[in-house]
This record gives structure tokens, C-alpha cells and sequence, in this order.
């Protein structure tokens, strides 16, 4: 693969301009919006809502708390935190807009009419003031986004003095004996129930790949330390298949 340009990117394995990487995006998840929990289900053998779990303990939100969880949309984080810290607030940010709406639709489904407020919005470009919120959340977002320096410096400069920061992404597996099952997973298995689920080949190939060109965990880790968060901290899932990045506003 080559290197991408100043004015490129990577759209998976292939090279974009970088001003066109956010549209598609966005009509990778508009396509699969409705069936994307049911998706997470099928990619992950159930295994993320594990990691959520794992990513909400470590946050352990407080009552009275205002946290923001971007790239949320379909509210599985945002829910999570509202069971467990009733009284917190949590607005949450997505780019595309049909995320959201399935999310809000989750939300009364759920009799959530209240604590949580919808946001269609870039993460490059939050519509929060400066040091507004106590707690900074994004699972399985970061990846996708254009400019993801940008997006660190955005988390920073939305977070209170001593605020949060807490990413769960999917990383570079640590165990080298299951490299040619996963890449099995990923590269053959998942474009195929893409295709039988949700009619959508090519958006699951897309999101296989990307997994695959997002920094490794410590090359993240310094990227979080750069935009000027501290205190920055690791944890594996699954031996790498997805991790935690923690990480304060000092």
C-alpha cells in the first residue's frame, strides 16, 4: 500500500482524498444503521458488549455527572451509563444522522425521555463550549474519523480540569498464533454475513479494514499524550482484539 499524501487518506485499504473520507463513512453507516447492534452481535460473537461493560466499569459514572459519548449514536454506551448513574447526563454525538435516530428510537423504546440529549455532529468539530463536560467517551469510533489528532484535541478542549477520557476501539492482537484465524474472521467471514444480514458486502469489508490500518496501542497511547491529555493508560481486551485507552485532562 502506498502512503497517503498531505490532501489523502485511507478509506480502509484504499487512498482518498481526505476531504471525501468522512461522506463515505457516513454512507457506510447509513447502510448499516437499522442492523447495527445485530451486526456488533454477529461480528464479535457477543464479545462487545462484554468490552462496553468493561469500558463503563473503568469509567464508573457518578450522579450528577455530564458525559459525552461521540460516535454513539445507537446509544449502547449511553444507555450503559444511565443504568448505572441514573442521575448523570449524557449527550450523545454522531455524525451521521440515521445513527442517531436509531438511537433515539432505542431511547423511547427504553422510556429513557429524559438525561440524554441527541447530537448530529463531527468530532473534529463539537458544538460544546470549552471545559463543559466531566467525562469524554467513544467506542468504536476513533477509527473512523477523518482527522483523529483533530478529533484528541477536540476531547481535550470539551473536558473540564481533571475530566475523562475513556476510548474502546478495536487494536493489534497480541497473541500471533491467532493472526491467520482472525484475519480469516475479518477479511472472508464477515464481508459474507454482511452481505447475508444486511445486504452489504462492502461496508464489512470496509470496517475489517479499518480495524487493520488504526495505530497499535501504544502508538494511540501517544497520540492521547500529545494532544495534551495525561495520565494515559492501557488496557488489552481479548488479547488485543480491542482495547481501552484512559485517559485525564489535568
Amino acid at each position: 500500500m502506498s502512503e497517503t499524501g498531505a490532501d489523502e487518506t485511507h478509506f480502509g485499504f484504499h487512498t482518498v482524498d481526505r476531504a471525501a473520507k468522512a461522506g463515505l463513512v457516513r454512507g457506510v453507516f447509513d447502510s448499516v444503521a437499522g442492523r447495527y447492534d445485530l451486526m456488533n452481535d454477529l461480528m464479535s460473537g457477543g464479545v462487545h458488549r462484554l468490552w462496553k461493560r468493561a469500558m463503563v466499569d473503568w469509567l464508573a459514572p457518578r450522579d450528577g455527572q455530564h458525559v459525552l459519548d461521540v460516535a454513539g449514536g445507537t446509544g449502547d454506551i449511553a444507555f450503559r451509563i444511565r443504568e448505572r448513574a441514573p442521575g448523570a447526563r449524557v449527550s450523545v454525538a454522531d455524525i451521521n444522522a440515521s445513527m442517531v435516530g436509531v438511537g433515539r428510537d432505542r431511547a423511547v423504546d427504553r422510556a429513557l425521555l429524559s438525561g440524554i440529549d441527541w447530537l448530529v455532529a463531527d468530532a473534529e468539530k463539537l458544538p460544546l463550549p470549552a471545559a463543559s463536560v466531566d467525562a469524554y467517551t467513544i467506542a468504536f469510533g476513533i477509527r473512523n474519523v477523518t482527522d483523529i489528532p483533530a478529533a484528541l484535541a477536540e476531547a481535550r478542549r470539551v473536558l473540564k480540569p481533571g475530566g475523562r477520557f475513556l476510548c474502546l476501539e478495536f487494536s493489534t492482537l497480541k497473541i500471533a498464533a491467532l493472526r491467520p484465524l482472525y484475519d480469516a474472521w475479518s477479511f472472508k467471514a464477515l464481508p459474507r454475513i454482511g452481505k447475508a444480514v444486511a445486504d452489504d458486502e462492502d461496508s464489512y469489508r470496509y470496517l475489517a479494514e479499518s480495524i487493520r490500518k488504526f495505530p497499535d496501542q501504544a502508538t494511540f497511547a501517544t497520540m492521547i499524550a500529545t494532544a495534551g491529555l495525561g495520565q494515559v493508560k492501557v488496557r488489552n481486551l481479548s488479547g488485543g482484539i480491542a482495547a481501552l485507552h484512559s485517559a485525564w485532562r489535568i
